[in-house]
């Protein structure tokens, strides 16, 4: 009797662990095994990587350490877009029908920079050239979400071109119906304070409301980011948004939009050589002009021998701009996200103020805009504006040249960011 009431005693005494336990093990069994989120992570990085980077016909190791693949063309990542899911790719228009210049242009001691992958190899006829996306890359944006895109920026009124998130900006621009633009812009490597900052030399061709969510913006030029490529090369990039930076749109062919044609230009591969302050300087010429008879928007690297049609934006990628652009901007942008405290030393051009002019300062030269007649027409100096949010900082000086050097109206702009005398 005794020894049944112990064994009674005993048991009522072991249910409470044997329900512990029991929780315990169903924990274990809810909760994700160890590695699991990691491995979920490099899963979704995996299957985001398999969609910007597509099967190439022949891969090339260019000497700054990137890989350029050469896609088929008909295979490339902007015809994911739902919007051209029975997209043609449209043959590059001829030489006839690219507009017509009346500048005559002259180096004046500037000399083309070029890619770097060049050194190392060629795509063949019927692909485009393609920088791959690494996992590295993904990884440094923090999520897929932001990968490859500008942070939304407000735009109150033109042409405070984007206030708020530190942006910052010495630009110069125009306002009048456009149907695309042209400069030729020096190419530097200024330095980057912070690792998610960035610098870039642009022009902007902007239609729609800046103070709603209808912007619609091509974009295009030279830019240092090392959250982005992950060293502090400059590098030829485009970006483009229709819903001011909402949803739509990215940098380079990181999403399904631009329609690249060239297997010779890669977007997003480094550009050499660069300027150097007091030494040669190096500039590239960028068009983007509108295709009269299609509506796309394309875009040219480069002029003369050597120079070609990159691809285009097509027209039903946009609102405004599927009609003409009202605004052109050119000029530089950088980040300023005050982290310790004081303003960025991320520098915009050369990291010189304007001022210091030719063989110091960044450039952009010989200014011009597309007509309704598919023709290019020098902006005139009086119908050109500037703005620099903290001239302190970053600032911008225009000047215009009578023929002898051939630079047309032109600018100077930069700045070195934070420093004692006018920028805390």
């Amino acid at each position: 009797m005794a020894s049944t009431k112990r064994r009674r005693r005993r048991r009522s005494e072991c249910r409470p662990l044997v329900a512990a336990v029991a929780v315990f093990a169903l924990l274990l069994l809810l909760l994700p095994a160890p590695g699991a989120e990691a491995a979920a992570a490099h899963y979704g990085v995996q299957r985001h990587l398999d969609r910007i980077n597509k099967p190439a016909v022949r891969s090339i190791q260019s000497a700054d350490g990137d890989m350029i693949d050469c896609v088929p063309s008909h295979k490339q990542r902007a015809l994911d877009h739902p919007l051209l899911a029975n997209h043609t790719i449209q043959t590059p228009p001829p030489l006839s029908l690219m507009p017509a210049s009346s500048l005559v242009y002259r180096q004046q001691s500037s000399w083309r920079a070029w890619q770097t992958w060049h050194h190392a190899g060629h795509c063949p006829r019927g692909t485009v050239a393609v920088r791959r996306t690494t996992a590295a890359d993904v990884l440094r944006a923090g999520s897929l979400t932001r990968f490859g895109r500008k942070k939304k920026q407000r735009r109150p009124l033109p042409p405070d071109v984007a206030t708020g998130n530190g942006h910052e900006h010495a630009i110069a621009y125009t306002a009048s119906e456009v149907y695309g633009a042209r400069a030729t812009i020096s190419v530097w490597a200024p330095a980057i304070e912070e690792a998610n900052g960035f610098s870039l030399s642009q022009l902007w061709i902007l239609s729609g409301s800046f103070n709603g969510s209808d912007l619609n913006s091509i974009e295009a030029g030279w830019q240092v980011s090392p959250e982005l490529y992950g060293d502090s090369r400059p590098r030829l990039f485009t970006y483009w948004t229709s819903d001011a930076y909402e949803a739509t749109g990215c940098y380079n062919a990181l999403c399904p939009g631009f329609v690249q044609t060239s297997s010779r230009i890669a977007i997003g591969a480094s550009i050499s050589p660069v300027s150097s302050v007091g030494g040669p300087q190096y500039d590239m010429t960028l068009l983007v002009w509108k295709d009269p008879k299609l509506g796309n928007w394309w875009l040219s690297y480069g002029d003369g021998a050597g120079g070609g049609l990159v691809g285009y934006w097509p027209a039903e990628l946009f609102t405004h701009l599927s009609d003409h652009a009202t605004m052109v901007e050119w000029g530089g942008e950088v980040v300023d996200t005050r982290s310790g405290g004081t303003h960025t030393a991320t520098q915009m051009g050369s990291g010189r103020f304007a001022a210091e002019g030719f063989g110091r300062a960044a450039y952009f030269r010989n200014l011009e805009t597309v007509d309704a007649d598919n023709s290019l027409a020098a902006v005139p100096l009086d119908a050109i504006q500037t703005l620099a949010e903290d001239a302190g900082c970053y600032d911008v000086r225009k000047a215009y040249d009578d023929g002898r050097g051939g630079w047309g109206a032109h600018f100077y702009y930069g700045g070195p960011g934070h420093n004692p005398e006018s920028c805390p």
